[in-house]
């Protein structure tokens, strides 16, 4: 008798649809075919013992397994299940006859017990498109796809719940939305509002009033951000603040990013789509890989630069890191997207997000503190030039962050006792209401801030008016600087505007926007 149960498998950030054929005939044996990897197969084993473990015999006959379309890499162990529903329904041990009405996937214990597995959501999405009544995933996965209302979810915790459902008792029980799981994860997300634990205040930070300014008009286009600084002057504490005064994201944005995290295995046990926008720090000794994505094969599993979409990538002491892994940034940043090839596989992630780059100025890091630093000019100079003029032409927005002396700290303190430094749902507020026009503006062209414009965007929704042009050509020629910073101070100079509730640039908004690329007019020698 021969079974068709439908599985899927992630390719990029979607899913595409893996038939699992079993066909019991006479003979011995069990034989898997269909490009499967060693996670797979050994899956038979797993399967066979889970089988008996709940009292399902393994028929003495010929089994054999086929997981098409045959020529696409399978992978992973969520195959585990649609094998074993193939498995009882082909040996007629109990009647199913739902089997190609809902997707299934799922890993299975030795005693019959489901294990979550990565890719719920876009496994809903994919049954949502074939027309199927649902899917069938582990709790914790189904989680993910609760928020999605792609046809009726099923979260199972045994594969004894997965023949119920399939031979038609349809109990409301096992719906995710009726889950004591659903309802206390719906209840923390409904209830908690933004509760971000860890996250610095902007009224916690003391001083660097500039580089706040900096960051808020970041945090309202989406630009790039770079830091020079010593060590202790608040650098990473200012990025970290970050998180605090982002915006929400859109429908749309939360549910790209939801299935980047989804695919990465990094979504489990969370409640539908992620609101929060993500914040990535990676270690400054992190891979390649780890930072652009990789795997072998055509098991491609997305990297930092992909897990940071719609959000910020934060790399602190930035020439610190390798070259290769520094300059790789380039494409992500300016294309919104990484392509990743391999001899067998090529597959495209998206990678919109905010870059913030923290170095110290010198190797010793107190150049410019006193007479504390120890490096000679030529270190300093090749220090920082292991941030190339392309990768920092690339950055919107360059920020010097100073030491506060003891004086000016006692001082700041007093006062913020007195009257209170600004927070940053305070800030928070003014980014919303900038994003709020970015968001009308661009309606309907996919992108959503103004760092993610184009150059014929920017002549469509940017346009300057005389002076503001004449202003541009003189600071191109003074500071020398290249086209692509040309058009990126406009960009700055859209959101410095947007801040301010203006419809069109000012010269004091080109003016601002030009003072934010310092490291042009040195032309790479900070000091």
């Amino acid at each position: 008798m021969l079974i068709r149960i439908i599985g899927a498998k992630c390719v990029g950030v979607d899913a595409v649809r893996v038939t699992v054929e079993v066909s019991i005939d006479r003979g011995i044996g069990i034989h898997l075919v269909g490009l499967a990897d060693v996670a797979v197969k050994e899956s038979l084993l797993r399967t066979t013992t889970a089988l008996q473990a709940l009292g399902y015999r393994i028929p003495g006959k010929r089994i054999v397994i086929n997981l098409a379309p045959a020529d696409l890499h399978k992978n992973g162990s969520g195959y585990d299940l649609p094998i074993a529903i193939g498995i009882i329904a082909a040996s007629e041990q109990c009647s199913m006859p739902l089997t190609e009405r809902f997707l299934i996937m799922g890993e299975l214990g030795l005693d019959g017990s489901v294990r979550a597995i990565p890719g719920g959501l876009p496994f809903s999405e994919l049954a949502q498109e074939e027309g199927l009544d649902g899917v069938i995933l582990p709790e914790a996965s189904a989680l993910e796809a609760a928020e999605l209302r792609a046809g009726e979810v099923y979260g199972v915790k045994t594969l004894d719940d997965v023949v119920r459902i399939l031979s038609g008792d349809m109990s409301d029980d096992l719906l995710i939305w009726n889950s004591p799981a659903y309802n206390q994860l719906f209840n923390e997300k409904e209830g908690g509002g933004r509760r971000l634990s860890g996250v610095p205040d902007f009224a916690e930070i003391l001083g660097q009033e500039g580089a706040k300014r900096g960051l808020e008009i970041a945090a309202a286009g989406g630009h790039n951000v770079a830091m020079i600084g010593p060590p202790g002057s608040g650098k990473s504490s200012l990025a970290k603040a970050l998180p605090g005064i982002l915006p929400p994201m859109t429908r749309e944005e939360s549910l790209m990013t939801s299935k980047i995290f989804s695919i990465a295995g990094k979504g489990n046990l969370r409640y539908g789509l992620m609101n929060e926008r993500p914040f990535r720090a990676p270690h400054y000794s992190a891979s390649l890989a780890a930072i652009i994505g990789g795997g072998a094969g055509d098991n491609i599993i997305p990297g930092e630069v992909s897990l940071a979409h719609n959000g910020v990538l934060f790399c602190d002491e930035a020439a610190q890191m390798p070259r290769s892994v520094i300059e790789a940034l380039r494409g992500p940043i300016e294309d919104r997207k990484v392509v990743i090839s391999r001899l067998k596989a090529k597959l495209e992630y998206p990678s919109s997000f905010m870059l913030v780059l923290a170095s110290n100025p010198c190797p010793c890091g107190y150049w410019g503190v006193g007479d504390r630093c120890t490096c000679t000019p030529t270190q300093r100079i090749n220090y920082l030039s292991r941030l190339s003029g392309p990768i920092m032409d690339r950055i919107d927005i360059q920020l010097l962050v100073s030491n506060i002396s003891a004086s000016e700290l006692s001082r700041l303190r007093q006062n913020a006792g007195a009257s209170g430094l600004e927070s940053s749902a305070e800030v928070a507020k003014r980014i919303a209401s900038a994003r709020a026009m970015q968001a009308r503006r661009f309606e309907g062209t996919g992108i959503f801030t103004n760092a993610e414009m184009d150059n014929k965007m920017i002549e469509r929704f940017c346009p300057l008016d005389l002076a503001c042009r004449e202003l541009l050509d003189t600071l191109m020629e003074k500071l020398s600087l290249s086209l692509r910073a040309y058009f990126r101070i406009i960009k700055v100079a859209r959101t410095i505007a947007d801040l301010e509730g203006c419809t069109a640039i000012k010269p004091e908004h080109i003016s601002e926007a030009a003072a934010y690329r310092f490291l042009d007019r040195v032309q790479g020698n900070l000091w």
